[in-house]
Order: structure tokens, then sequence, then C-alpha cells
């Protein structure tokens, strides 16, 4: 079980909301501020109800990458699409199924980006803020600039706003298109990297990712 601290409340408006973000952003940590990580957990959110968000999170051993624990809940979506405040929407549901686990991981990997964000608090830092766990950001499309890595696998390019190296393309298997890893709290770059490769033997995305949108997809 995941102990989530209550830091705001979820359904707030627009201007709320960015200023939570601006308010929470000075806790994140971008060191290696963890032990040995044995237990990761994929989060990924589903919809099958415009209204409804399912959120899912597997927990894999960090070895054998097989799934050792699992868990999905429904949620009602409290807050509108809005661009840079995606957390506000999704992770209400994700942080319910990590209180629902029976174990706690040693780190997060969240479907969405962490500090490359337009305010530096992206939906993996929210979660590990929230949560006080290690989190890393892995999406699958990144809106800013930045030029295509090596075509080999563990090849990347940095992820730049406004100058500032908020990321990396990563390119997880030969010639396949990159993912984007981003810190979310209480990781390096370099670090985040080398997880998020260690998670993804064969496929593009990390076996994380992978099983919790296959249970998202079945439930």
């Amino acid at each position: 079980m995941v102990r989530v601290q209550r830091m705001h409340e979820w359904a707030v408006g627009e201007e709320e909301a960015v200023a939570i973000q601006r308010r929470l952003r000075d806790r994140v940590r971008v060191t290696d501020d963890h032990g040995p990580i044995r237990r990761v957990a994929g989060l990924d959110v589903a919809y099958r109800d415009p209204d409804i968000a399912v959120g899912v999170v597997t927990v894999l051993d960090s070895d054998s990458l097989a799934v050792i624990d699992r868990a999905v809940v429904r949620e009602r979506i409290e807050f509108p699409y809005i661009s840079g405040l995606f957390a506000f929407r999704e992770v209400p549901a994700l942080t319910r199924a990590l209180e629902t686990l029976s174990v706690e991981p040693d780190a997060l990997i969240c479907d969405g980006h962490g500090l490359a964000h337009p305010r530096r608090f992206g939906l993996a830092a929210h979660l590990g803020v929230l949560t006080g766990l290690p989190s890393i950001g892995v999406a699958k499309n990144f809106h800013g600039p930045h030029t295509e890595p090596g075509r080999g696998r563990g090849d990347w390019s940095p992820l730049l706003d406004g100058g500032e190296t908020v990321g990396r393309a990563l390119r997880t298997q030969p010639g396949v298109k990159p993912v984007f890893v981003s810190v979310g709290h209480r990781f390096t770059l370099d670090t985040a990297c080398a997880l998020v490769l260690r998670l993804a033997p064969r496929y593009r995305l990390p076996e994380t990712t992978r099983t919790a949108d296959h249970l998202g997809r079945l439930a």
C-alpha cells in the first residue's frame, strides 16, 4: 500500500490548479535519492466513459519483469481537459489505485511527463511529490524542440524548453521511434534513462507501461 499525502483539492479552477503546480514544484528533488529499485510500478489511465477515468497500476519485479501486484480503480473525472493540467484529470484515479496495492513499489514509471512540462511539474512529478516515491515520466510524444537521437539502442538527444534541458528522447530499440524521458522526483536524468532501458529489453515501451496498458484494456 502506498500512502498519499493530501496536499490540495482536485476539483479546482484553472488558475488554482496552476497555482498548485507552482507551489508544489519546489518540492521536486532531482537527485538519486533512493535505494535499490527492486519493485517498479507502471501507471496508466484508460477511459471507458467520457466522465470516468480507470486508474491502473502494475508492479513488476525489476529483474524478471514479472507482475507481482496490480490494481484497477474507477474514478469520476472532476476536471476538464486543459493543456498542461492533465494531472488534475488522471492523478486522482492513479493515487487511489496506488493506495489499494498490497506492496509498496520502489519507483513509479508514469505514462506522461515529469519536468518536461511548461511549469516543470507534469504528472510524474505530481505523483512523486504526493507519494514521496521516486518517479519517472516516460511519454510517447513531446511537442517541444529536439533532434532525433542516433538509431542505436540507448542513443539519446536532449529535450529543450526555453533553452533548458528538461528530458531526453531515448531510443529503447534500434530504429524504433524514441520515448521521451524526464525526471519526476528523486532521480537524476542519467539514472532515469538507465532504468527505462532496463525495463524495455524487447519493445519500445518499458514493460511497466505495457503491462499497465494491457490491464487497462481488459478492465
